[in-house]
């Protein structure tokens, strides 16, 4: 069953790249005591994702952190090296947290995986957008399908902060 508004994430753990090389960081890290803006893709540099929703959330970054949240966060179902190298590529350093989630077990534990092996891409994460307080979903747009981007983009989740959070 998919996460739900009100719900809180379960414990699963990301990988992110620091100047140490590779770190694992779990969810209470991410998300504990703080207002985190948080991302989904199917996958980095997919033309979807790579020209539409990463460039969006790039652009209004600043504008996220205006409205309260400490971090604005991206997640996929890829490995710590090309999720790092999509962040530079994207100008999303320092800008945007790149959370990889390499075996999907964070899009499984909160039920948002797409099986898209007979597209030759394995189990990947639907694309979404949600707001987190303190680990607790406070918003959260899901698309009904992997190529739009209308529900799960910054545009809609910044309106939304403003009407709800």
């Amino acid at each position: 069953m998919a996460i739900k508004v009100g719900d809180k994430l379960p414990e699963a753990t990301f990988t992110t790249m620091t100047a140490d090389g590779p770190k694992p960081m779990t969810t209470a890290e991410v998300f504990g005591g703080k207002k985190v803006a948080l991302f989904a893709v199917p996958g980095a540099y997919t033309p979807t994702c790579h020209k539409q929703h990463m460039p969006g959330f790039v652009e209004r970054a600043e504008e996220l952190k205006k409205k309260g949240f400490d971090t604005v966060a991206c997640t996929a179902v890829n490995d710590v090296f090309v999720l790092t190298n999509w962040g530079k590529d994207s100008k999303a350093e320092g800008k945007i947290q790149m959370l990889a989630d390499g075996s999907a077990d964070f899009a499984k534990k909160i039920g948002l995986e797409i099986d898209l092996t007979a597209r030759g891409l394995g189990v990947r994460s639907k694309r979404y957008a949600m707001a987190v307080e303190d680990g607790v979903v406070k918003i959260l747009n899901i698309e009904d399908a992997p190529p739009t981007v209308d529900k799960s983009s910054a545009a809609t989740l910044c309106s939304m902060v403003d009407k709800s959070l």
